[in-house]
């Protein structure tokens, strides 16, 4: 069923698909269809603090807004991030911003950080019903300097606190310009230090402590990063999330849209991510968790992140190209493990 609605969808352009997909979800939900073809996989896990009816979410960007969360909890996801937002609405790059490579089982995305607001997904995170667990993913405004993008972080991290399960820092997207910038050690000790200063006030505030994770890119240079688990450590960060979308087009360059501009994501990346992902797990203690993310299209693909070191697992491109029945596989991928 879903291969007959994929084939259909994709004579739309990615964008609108992506779009009218979302919608007829959100009509499943409120007919109270979408729940009726589908259950949540247990595999309980507890990770940063918090209970996950299961290991397997849905990566940021799906849902930038946080408009259609009861919808897609009702697929079998343990866990769902939300985001990137940021302080203020902005429309993201022009249009068209969205590109498939069927033939690689990817896609190139330049959207920017297109969100109606942080204000706006707040009102949506309140009125949530569903029970997994609720990542908000928060950037910086494309117009805010990026020596001043820690107020947009603080700003976002004040609006988010208190309807958030964790909070994870974007500091990878390669759409935004100078945004990846904040991977060097200088900037990284000038985001999280003020971060994590400003998570103890709002732990006072509202009485819990929210956990904060932060997003990397898979380009990185092997250097950086013992750079950055150090400043992680530092500053009492609870996870990484490794990884976002790639610039390199290696395996894609002779493909249809291959040479667009923006982030690849999808099976490309996925030797990448987990490269990176083995060399955080190494430089890490055991104390912060890492999520991994990219190229996962399989159980066994999902079943892999975790042999690296992860310990849940989230995706968008593969849930694009497989549909549900991804998120059902890897769950029982992953409870194969205990076997292993």
């Amino acid at each position: 069923m879903f291969g007959l609605l994929r084939r259909a969808l994709f004579k739309a352009p990615p964008e609108a698909a992506h779009e009218f997909a979302l919608e007829s979800l959100r009509l499943g939900h409120t007919l109270g269809v979408t729940r009726l073809g589908h259950h949540r996989e247990a595999l309980p896990v507890r990770v940063m603090g918090l209970d996950f009816p299961n290991p397997v979410g849905l990566a940021a960007g799906m849902d930038k807004n946080g408009d259609y969360i009861d919808a897609l909890g009702d697929l079998g996801f343990g866990f769902i991030e939300v985001g990137t937002v940021t302080p203020r609405p902005q429309p993201g790059n022009p249009r068209p911003r969205v590109f498939r490579l069927e033939p690689a089982q990817a896609m190139i995305n330049r959207l920017g950080f297109n969100n109606k607001g942080v204000d706006h997904l707040v009102r949506n995170a309140q009125r949530r019903r569903f029970d997994g667990v609720l990542g908000i993913n928060i950037g910086k405004n494309a117009d805010t300097p990026i020596e001043r993008a820690v107020d947009d972080y603080l700003a976002c991290l004040e609006a988010v606190y208190p309807v958030a399960d964790y909070v994870t820092l974007n500091i990878s997207s390669p759409n935004t310009r100078g945004l990846r910038d904040l991977h060097g050690a200088n900037e990284l000790d000038g985001l999280l230090g003020p971060v994590a200063e400003r998570r103890e006030a709002l732990q006072g505030r509202h009485g819990k402590r929210v956990p904060l994770a932060l997003k990397v890119a898979p380009d990185l240079e092997e250097d950086a990063v013992p750079v950055i688990a150090d400043a992680l450590k530092r500053h009492g960060m609870d996870a990484l999330i490794a990884t976002n979308t790639t610039i390199s087009r290696e395996s894609v360059a002779d493909l249809p849209h291959g040479d667009e501009t923006g982030g690849l994501s999808g099976a490309p990346v996925f030797a990448r991510a987990n490269r990176v992902l083995a060399q955080f797990r190494s430089a890490l203690p055991a104390s912060v968790a890492l999520i991994g993310v990219g190229g996962i299209m399989s159980g066994d693909d999902a079943a892999e992140k975790i042999r690296r070191g992860a310990s849940l697992v989230q995706f968008y491109t593969g849930f694009v190209y497989h549909g549900p029945g991804l998120i059902t596989d890897a769950v029982r991928a992953l409870a194969g493990l205990d076997g292993e």
